[in-house]
Parts: structure tokens; sequence; C-alpha cells
């Protein structure tokens, strides 16, 4: 499974994002605290909030709900005080799923993931159950169109990137996380616009699951995705189109 969660992809072009918005607009707005909160409210001094604010523009994020969120970020007006968190477990068919949440009510999100996977066929684990399935790594994502291949990978080998790959959409540019941002500052400087810049979980022992699993499987996807909380989920399920559109 993509690291930028293809399975999304796919509900975007379906057009159910915007029943999502407002719940979009809660976990963008969180991302930009958490940044913050981590790197200071100066996002040319704080890559991931610059990601972070970037993601939120470009979502139609009002500017004042950015605003407020930074200084959230950074004690400057009361807020949450969210943590971030990583829950793993299996989902229908013995499926591996890693859930990164932020939360200010760890009970709360504990209760709501639980309930999430115990009614679509799957439970909750223990820390390290499924993560060795998983590669933690950098990732940038920018669209094919107008994107000449080689010279965007050797600008990303240049700029630190360990491997580039494409899809009938997208070039994923993977990097070592602590070469992430290094790398899309590099791929800037030669002209090519990154659409998603993120830290990703890639699958590295994938599972085959029949369709019936595949369905429920959808299904939890769905609700940990409707659940404010979750900011990002992975799986090692390559999922066909076709399931999705039947959801």
């Amino acid at each position: 499974m993509a690291g930028h969660s293809k399975w999304k992809n796919i509900r975007i072009r379906k057009g159910k994002q915007d029943a999502l918005r407002g719940k979009l607009f809660t976990k963008l707005s969180r991302e930009i605290i958490m940044a913050a909160k981590a790197g200071g409210g100066d996002p040319s001094g704080n890559a991931r909030l610059r990601v972070a604010i970037e993601k939120a523009k470009a979502n139609s994020v009002p500017v004042d709900n950015i605003k407020r969120a930074i200084q959230r970020g950074t004690g400057e007006i009361e807020g949450a005080d969210y943590e971030e968190l990583t829950y793993e477990g299996y989902g229908p068919g013995g499926s591996a799923l890693m859930v990164e949440v932020s939360t200010e009510n760890r009970n709360r999100t504990v209760a709501d993931l639980r309930h999430a996977f115990s009614k679509n066929g799957g439970n909750l684990s223990e820390n390290g159950s499924v993560a060795w399935q998983f590669k933690h790594v950098g990732q940038i994502l920018l669209q094919k169109t107008g994107v000449d291949e080689d010279t965007l990978t050797l600008a990303a080998l240049e700029g630190g990137a360990e491997d580039v790959t494409s899809d009938e959409e997208y070039f994923t540019v993977e990097t070592a996380i602590e070469n992430l941002h290094q790398c899309n500052d590099a791929l800037a400087a030669s002209g090519f616009q990154s659409e998603e810049v993120s830290l990703a979980r890639i699958a590295t022992n994938m599972a085959e699951l029949n369709e019936d699993d595949m369905r429920r499987l959808v299904k939890l996807l769905d609700m940990l995705e409707e659940l404010d909380d979750v900011k990002e989920t992975y799986m090692n399920v390559e999922i066909p189109e076709e399931i999705f559109a039947e959801a």
C-alpha cells in the first residue's frame, strides 16, 4: 500500500471529501497545532509547520483558523493539550494496520479505536505486534503531469532521496526521515512542486485478503477516517478500486 494512502485518493475521486470537510479542517488544524508545538510558530524555520500550513491552505482552511492553530501550538492562546500516539491492530483476514492519532484524551481515543476494530472483524493489539511489517520513511508526492521522470529522479537523488517510484497519477520520492525536508527543499530549488510532504509507514510484508474481507476492511477504514483523533491509517493490503467503488 502506498504510504500516501491510496484508498483516500479513491475516496476523493468518489466525491466524498466534501462530506468530510468539517472533519478535514479539524485534522489539518490539529497538525498545525502539533507542528507549532514541536518546532515553534515560524514556518520559515519549521519545515513541518510550513507543510501543514500549505496543506491547510490547499484545502481552503480559513487564514484565521490557521493563525489560531499556530497560536494554540505555541501557547499564545489556550487550547487542548494534544499528544501524538500510534496504535497497532489487526483487521479482517489478518491484515495489519497502524493508526496515527493526535488526541487530548487517550482513553476516549482507545475506546473509539477499539469499537471500530471490533465492529469490523479486527482488534487492537500490543505495541510492536505489527510495526515490524512497516518501515517508517519520509515521502514526497508529486503530480506526474508535465514532470520528466529522469530529471526528477536525478534531482531527488542529489537531494538525498533513497528511491523514486510512480503510479498512474503520482511520482513518490522516498527518503530517510531525517532527510525529508532537505530533499523537498532541493526539489523545490530544481523547480518541482510537491503536492504532499509527510512521514509515512510503508508496508514491507503484504497480506492477501479475499473480497469479503477487503470489503470489511474498507468499512473499518471508513470508520477510522471519521474519527477526529485519527491522522493517518496505514495497512499492508492492496485493495482494487472496484472494491472501493462498492463502498
